[in-house]
């Protein structure tokens, strides 16, 4: 278990919070502040115990080096509406204006250091970067999950000249993912779509001992049916998987883990809303056409599955969503997890964005905020930037 803010004293100490400000951007106007709201318990916790907050984040790909467009200033403002009170912004990371700026701060005050990305030092977890930026602050706070499998100067590096602890989003992400991994209540459902089962192997390969069904839908289930012989014309599929796809079935039958896989299939003759498409009862693919969706059975069949857990588990998609004629598939399933009585954790941005375009995100038990560092969680693999918090005594 690992230290958090509940364990440290932060009265009038300097705080360097590392968050995960990388919002959607158009226009200079952010399009989805939900990565900004996600931080506020922390940093509203931090400046009613009377510290002085300093807030560390990227934004976009900057490749080291300073893009006006990518500057934290219109982060600064809807931080500062969200809080209702003034956000000091500085115009660098490290160096005389961002000591400058910490120094002048009262406690009980926020200042958001420019984005870290501007420094190529970040992305290489440069020791002396990560010692500048550690010079700022007294204590070190990790709430941004979502860069959380980064072993990056603000991430993991400054944990090496500073006590380390987790803020209250990644405690709860640390929590909640842990809890479906090591003490779930049962039966245990993982959901996994998207399309390619070598984005995913290494999950599937870490649940198959730990659930007690698996689903598989989207494009990664093609490279299964192929496995098992069937036909899959145009559709995506990973030929150089098949070998270990039949490895996990048969791993699956062997651990007594139901594995399901569609039973039918919306087919089309493309990818773009004017193509041809209809269900197949099967899940052989004729020729010259590509699944795009789970059928109506396999909706059905997997629903029942859904509403029977304890705990759910869902990353990825069913089918091509982002096209409406496609997404009745991803649509189900997210109704049914809606309508589980059990625990519900979802991550992968497209299952978030599902969640959300259909309404049913506040009535998930827990939504993970990071996308890859949820999936290198479930893999069960470190993170550094959970590693290398404090373990309570």
């Amino acid at each position: 278990m690992k230290k958090s803010v509940h364990d440290v004293d932060v009265a009038g100490r300097r705080v360097l919070v590392r968050v995960d400000f990388n919002v959607p951007l158009e226009n200079g106007e952010i399009t989805d502040d939900t990565r900004i709201r996600a931080a506020l318990p922390t940093i509203e916790y931090l400046m009613a115990r009377g510290a002085r907050v300093i807030l560390v984040s990227h934004l976009g790909r900057p490749k080291g080096k300073v893009d006006d467009g990518l500057r934290l200033d219109p982060v600064a403002q809807r931080l500062a509406d969200l809080l209702d009170r003034e956000v000091i912004k500085t115009d660098d990371v490290i160096g005389p204006d961002a000591r400058q700026a910490v120094a002048n701060l009262a406690a009980g005050s926020v200042v958001l250091l420019e984005n870290v990305r501007f420094h190529a030092e970040e992305e290489k977890n440069d020791p002396e970067f990560a010692r500048a930026l550690a010079e700022l602050a007294d204590l070190f706070v990790n709430d941004a999950f979502g860069a959380a499998h980064r072993a990056h100067a603000s991430t993991a590096g400054v944990a090496a000249y500073l006590p380390a602890v987790a803020g209250l989003l990644m405690q709860n992400e640390i929590t909640q993912l842990s809890r479906v991994l090591e003490d779930p209540s049962r039966p245990l459902v993982a959901i996994l779509g998207g399309k390619k089962v070598s984005d995913k192997v290494g999950v599937i390969e870490n649940l198959l001992d730990k659930v007690d069904v698996l689903i598989l839908g989207g494009g990664m289930a093609s490279t299964f049916l192929l496995a098992q012989g069937h036909e899959l014309a145009k559709s995506l599929v990973e030929p150089d998987r098949v070998g270990l796809a039949r490895e996990l079935m048969e791993r699956a039958t062997a651990l007594g883990v139901k594995l399901l896989l569609p039973v039918d299939r919306v087919v089309a003759s493309g990818l773009s809303a004017e193509a041809e498409w209809r269900v197949v009862d099967g899940v052989d693919v004729p020729p010259e056409m590509e699944a795009v969706d789970i059928g109506p059975r396999t909706q059905e069949l997997f629903a029942e599955v859904i509403l029977t857990a304890r705990t759910v588990l869902w990353n990825g998609p069913m089918g091509v969503f982002e096209i409406d004629a496609f997404a009745a598939g991803t649509r189900a399933v997210a109704q049914a997890v809606a309508d589980c009585p059990g625990i519900t954790v979802v991550g992968g941005g497209d299952s978030i964005a599902a969640l959300q375009k259909l309404g049913y995100a506040e009535r998930m038990t827990h939504i993970s905020t990071g996308g890859g560092a949820s999936l290198e969680f479930l893999e069960g693999k470190d993170l550094p930037g959970i590693a290398c918090l404090e373990e309570k005594e």
